[in-house]
């Protein structure tokens, strides 16, 4: 029998580990922004998150001299990821959860963007679904609703609330559609300097006009900060923009669905959480789903 090749088969081995590593290093950006907010306003937290991020990624794209995209349309492709997949999402989200949104109720209505991907990948990308990744989708979603039931409060919902979080749910479906449209290959290094710019520019004047700036520099808030730039901002999403690359827009969104799970468990672990026996069903359901989506027998889908 030949010998395994440790240095070929390394490769081979990060490839298939990099979507369990975007769904850990993920969950944990719902647990620093909770921290975070405690701090200081949402746009003013998301805008210095992304300042952080443009001032470390650009020295490191100069300094390699990564390539920047060779036509104006290729800029601007990336530049409508940056605002609707870092604007849009984020700042719908952090909006919503400071307008008095329960977190887990945010976390459910995201917890749509799967199925509302599916429906869109099929006259965009030509993704044909299949009834197997249907039902994978449905379990996915029930899952996620049952690792959420003990956190769904609805007191603080409102319509502004809660259209708050539906801008984000569409700007993140749309936004990962659009890019395994339109630009499923870039430098990430060079890409996230234009996404976030392109970010920033779009939170600012919401910033101005509704904030006041000011942020409580505790411990916390920095390390939240800080972790939400490097884990979240910089290696989330560019694993993120890797896995998109690799597959079809309804299998990577499917994703997503793993989430609240891992992000329960993590709260269970860190600040002895409530996780009862409907959270642990509803994490088996949640994985169910997702395997159906991806699995061999999902994989039928058109391109």
């Amino acid at each position: 029998m030949r010998p395994v090749n440790a240095s070929a088969s390394a490769p081979g081995f990060w490839i298939r580990a990099t979507p369990l590593l975007f769904v850990f290093f993920w969950s944990t950006g719902f647990i620093a922004a909770k921290a975070g907010l405690l701090h200081a306003g949402p746009m003013t937290f998301l805008l210095l998150r992304f300042a952080l991020v443009v001032a470390l990624m650009l020295p490191i794209t100069l300094a390699f001299r990564a390539p920047w995209p060779s036509t104006p349309m290729q800029w601007v492709h990336i530049a409508v990821v940056g605002l609707l997949v870092q604007g849009g999402y984020l700042g719908g989200v952090f909006s919503a959860i400071h307008a008095g949104l329960a977190a887990g109720l945010a976390a459910l209505i995201c917890g749509l963007q799967p199925i509302l991907t599916a429906f869109i990948a099929a006259p965009v990308l030509g993704e044909r679904v299949t009834r197997r990744q249907w039902t994978g989708l449905l379990l996915g979603l029930a899952g996620v609703a049952l690792v959420l039931e003990q956190k769904l409060d609805f007191s603080g919902a409102s319509v502004f609330s809660v259209g708050l979080v539906l801008v984000a749910l569409v700007s993140i479906t749309v936004g990962t559609v659009y890019q395994k449209r339109f630009c499923p290959t870039f430098d990430l290094r060079s890409g996230s300097v234009i996404q976030f710019v392109a970010a920033a520019f779009l939170l600012l004047p919401f910033a101005l006009l509704t904030e006041t700036l000011a942020v409580d520099w505790t411990p916390s808030f920095v390390i939240a900060l800080l972790h939400l730039v490097l884990v979240l901002s910089i290696v989330s999403i560019s694993l993120l923009a890797l896995i998109i690359r690799r597959g079809a827009a309804t299998q990577v969104a499917s994703l997503f669905y793993l989430t609240p799970p891992v992000t329960a468990v993590e709260a269970w672990l860190l600040f002895d959480e409530t996780l009862g026996g409907w959270a642990l069903a509803g994490m088996v359901l949640a994985v169910a789903g997702v395997a159906l989506v991806v699995n061999q027998g999902g994989q039928r889908t058109g391109r």
